[in-house]
């Protein structure tokens, strides 16, 4: 598709559409089976280790699929990957409803990792390309649909919940987003999109080729950092408000939603944040401030400080992952978006574990601050990654390499 004309404004439009829908609908399958975990562990009758070690099958699938989409997307191209994906995700989600021991559970939840992992370096490749397209760091708002659309899944499972079974849950859920997909797919392969321009390691020097390894390898740290943030906010946030603050589960609950509502909120406005302001103000500036909310969040004994802290801390912390993803996917193209996507969800999977060990032997107060040192180091890797683009000889000067606006 390199040589595919550019496409028109309105064909932007609807490719932006499009891409908006996938991100929601990873979102929305995710969250939708997430709510139904309890009444599965019920019906495959497993004990909590054994539920473990079956939902080990989404994330060790994702983890290894993650690092093949990439290559799957240069031979056969982002889009098609992420339509392909978003059908296997939509189909999976049914079969782990029909299970009735955690052996057979954790064996169809490798069908749904798959498809989970697929779909979330496709759908980011894709974006990389709809950026350089449409010359706005858009990635932000991308995400923050992945966001909304798990909100919704949240939130029709809820309701379901009371009246469905999990299986007829799905049964409702998977023609919903086939239906989307459907759609969705139409809108992206009806325009052109063409691959955005990335360094031509033949055409530099291989101290410059190193550079843009580095640069890959810094900005997938990145990712790391902000997704094991985001990650020890969702686990361990509601246990710090009900056990070491005396609070209920309500209050406990609306620590959640702080956390998920706020990093929306971030994304959404992330675009025109990101024109207006800037990398080194938005993300940069962002990580630190949010290191102050997490440090907040994590000492402070008071209720309303603490949402205070919640607050800073998921609006300044929902554009660094992004911005990371979007920093990999221009400088390595899918390949770029599958190492940082990887060690992403490496970071979610490193979260609940590593505080829950610190807890053990600090309390989970002073656990929770290896947040705000992994915002810190966010922020700086951040910085570090700007200076290297901007700061080199050897490496194409950011006209020769389309490099998405947050990054200028």
């Amino acid at each position: 598709m390199s040589n595919t004309s550019p496409p028109a404004p309105e064909q932007l439009a609807r490719l932006r559409v499009a891409a908006t829908l996938f991100f929601g609908i990873g979102g929305f399958l995710f969250a939708g089976w997430s709510v139904r975990i309890p009444a599965i562990k019920e019906q495959v009758q497993a004990s909590p280790g054994s539920l473990g070690l079956a939902l080990l099958g989404i994330s060790g699938a994702a983890v290894v699929t993650m690092m093949v989409t990439g290559t799957m997307c240069r031979l056969w191209g982002s889009r098609q990957v992420t339509i392909a994906s978003a059908v296997l995700l939509s189909l999976a989600v049914v079969p782990p409803t029909l299970t009735h021991s955690p052996l057979t559970l954790g064996l169809t939840l490798l069908i749904f990792g798959i498809g989970y992992g697929a779909i979330d370096v496709a759908v980011n490749s894709v974006a990389v390309d709809l950026i350089a397209a449409i010359k706005r760091p858009i990635m932000s708002g991308l995400h923050a649909a992945n966001s909304v659309g798990s909100l919704i899944g949240a939130g029709l499972g809820a309701v379901l919940a009371i009246r469905l079974s999990p299986l007829a849950h799905m049964l409702v859920a998977m023609p919903i987003s086939l239906i989307a997909t459907a759609w969705a797919g139409r809108m992206l392969m009806a325009a052109p999109l063409p691959r955005a321009k990335r360094p031509d390691h033949g055409g530099v020097s291989l101290r410059g080729g190193r550079r843009f390894g580095v640069i890959v390898g810094l900005a997938s740290v990145v990712a790391l950092c902000a997704a094991y943030s985001q990650g020890a906010m969702d686990n361990w946030v509601p246990l710090h408000i009900e056990t070491d603050l005396g609070h209920n589960s309500a209050v406990a609950g609306a620590g959640y939603a702080t956390v998920a509502g706020t990093l929306t909120i971030g994304r959404i406005v992330g675009v025109r944040l990101l024109e207006r302001f800037g990398h080194v103000v938005v993300v940069v500036g962002g990580g630190l401030v949010a290191a102050c909310g997490a440090l907040l969040m994590a000492l402070s004994p008071v209720i309303w400080l603490v949402f205070v802290g919640l607050v800073v801390t998921g609006l300044g912390l929902s554009n660094i992952f992004p911005s990371a993803l979007a920093l990999a996917g221009s400088t390595g193209g899918p390949n770029g978006i599958a190492i940082a996507s990887t060690l992403g969800y490496g970071g979610i999977l490193l979260a609940p574990p590593t505080i829950g060990f610190l807890a053990d032997s600090y309390g989970l107060p002073r656990a929770l601050t290896i947040i705000a040192a992994m915002l810190i180091v966010a922020a700086a890797l951040s910085f570090v990654v700007r200076r290297e683009l901007h700061g080199t000889s050897t490496a194409p000067s950011p006209d020769a390499v389309q490099y998405p606006e947050e990054v200028r």
